[in-house]
């Protein structure tokens, strides 16, 4: 079965977002849990940690079809000490809200050379503080996204995310999400039924589909290993249909939270429905 659900705001509070997932159809949903532009928030409170759950329980939302995402400002494989422990201090907190309300998976950009270090380097700097994290929590995965490779930002190729995995510690707390648009930006052509195939056997090969926790479904605005990450509504892009079709018919994605983060949040009660036709056509 696939879970369908887009980035919903939790404006007002955490508690709200099931609310508002509920309010689009959609059987999964993302959110932040904190102010993602901001370094510190406040705690949450037991009140909203309390109404989060009994929310998530009342519309039938698990752990397992929930994919928050960490703050836009961390940056795990910064090449500043104060960067780095800036960047460790603020995920660790981010796990630890996740832990508060009962969330088994917390998403990541995995982090940025800034041209000051090698990418090795980087990737085990990410790794490492992946480790420490881990080691201060429980029962939260650790889940890498792919990047467009935008920048200096690591993470666009399949090698890097497993060179990543390779020095975490505790493989049965990391895991990855799949951006559909990112990885046509990084050079994986998921626009046609051979290229999506190809993309996603590669995958498995490199890193392996029991890591897959998520994924972000976008259409992309900018071409085939154009590296810039641009979002556009279902069907709308280079993409297109075909690529959604074919995702939606695979049982490989089946049991894991597929998050809509396309422009137009008023058609996300529109694309979830036309995601789930696709499904069962």
């Amino acid at each position: 079965m696939k879970y369908i659900g887009a980035h919903i705001s939790a404006s007002g509070g955490v508690e709200n977002a099931p609310v508002n997932a509920h309010n689009i159809g959609a059987t999964a949903f993302a959110l932040f849990t904190k102010n993602q532009r901001q370094w510190v928030a406040s705690p949450i409170t037991k009140k909203s940690a309390e109404l989060f759950r009994e929310r998530c329980m009342e519309f039938g939302y698990k752990p397992m079809q929930i994919l928050p995402h960490d703050s836009y400002l961390i940056n795990l494989g910064h090449p500043e000490s104060e960067g780095l422990e800036k960047s460790r201090a603020a995920f660790l907190d981010e796990v630890q809200r996740c832990e508060i309300l009962g969330l088994d998976r917390l998403n990541f950009h995995p982090g940025s050379h800034l041209g000051k270090i090698s990418i090795t380097e980087c990737l085990k700097t990410i790794a490492e503080s992946v480790n420490i994290t881990l080691s201060k929590t429980s029962g939260v995965t650790a889940v890498i996204e792919n990047t467009a490779g935008q920048g200096t930002n690591l993470g666009h190729t399949f090698e890097q995310i497993a060179e990543i995995i390779y020095h975490v510690e505790d493989k049965s707390r990391v895991g990855v999400c799949i951006d559909t648009c990112h990885s046509f930006a990084a050079g994986y052509d998921l626009s046609a039924v051979k290229g999506f195939n190809e993309a996603f056997d590669h995958f498995d090969k490199i890193v392996g589909f029991k890591y897959l926790k998520g994924m972000h479904l976008n259409d992309a605005k900018k071409g085939l290993n154009s590296r810039v990450d641009r979002h556009d509504s279902i069907g709308a892009g280079l993409l297109g249909k075909e690529t959604f079709i074919t995702l939606m018919r695979d049982s490989r994605f089946d049991n894991m939270p597929l998050i809509l983060e396309t422009p137009d949040e008023e058609l996300w009660k529109d694309e979830i429905l036309q995601l789930r036709a696709w499904e069962n056509a």
